[in-house]
């Protein structure tokens, strides 16, 4: 996988891993606003098995947010969340604290260059890829790269927080 040059007009998703010498690919796609799933959708645009494709969560864990990244292919399971940061109660957050809070768009949220850098937990299924997919912070735009890259970057402890 190639290091891609930062051009003008990327996201900070793509800054950030450029800033940090990270090895990456950008995928691009017609994102379709009508389609049910942002992550499923990126998936079978990019020709990728849903389970190396991840998505971002923002949750709530007793009183903090919380970024969670699991496979599209799943769903996010709160109380192993809320037992993986040692809290004890998690729900979904508030969609316009989540977009204020990380900078970015609901189906765009990115783990990385975020506003504000949050905990976050990736799901411990990444392990098990020699490189996965997460939004590289607008919809339709992806970023691949080493889930070592993806925990390191963005000091995420892995765990088991997806199910299905």
């Amino acid at each position: 996988m190639a290091k891609k040059k930062q051009q003008s007009g990327g996201t900070p998703a793509t800054v950030a891993l450029t800033a940090a010498g990270t090895a990456f690919t950008v995928h691009a796609y017609a994102h379709d606003p009508a389609s049910p799933s942002y992550g499923e959708e990126a998936a079978r645009a990019l020709g990728v098995s849903a389970e190396r494709v991840f998505k971002t969560l923002v949750a709530d864990v007793d009183g903090e947010l919380t970024v969670a990244v699991v496979p599209v292919a799943g769903s996010l399971d709160l109380k192993a969340l809320a037992t993986a940061v040692g809290g004890k109660r998690a729900t979904m957050a508030d969609p316009a604290a989540a977009e204020r809070t990380t900078g970015y768009v609901r189906g765009g949220i990115s783990p990385l260059g975020q506003r504000k850098r949050l905990r976050t937990v990736l799901d411990d299924s990444a392990s098990a890829h020699a490189t996965i997919c997460v939004s590289a912070g607008r919809r339709g735009l992806e970023v691949e790269l080493s889930p070592e890259d993806l925990a390191a970057l963005t000091g995420a402890l892995l765990a088991p927080i997806g199910r299905g």
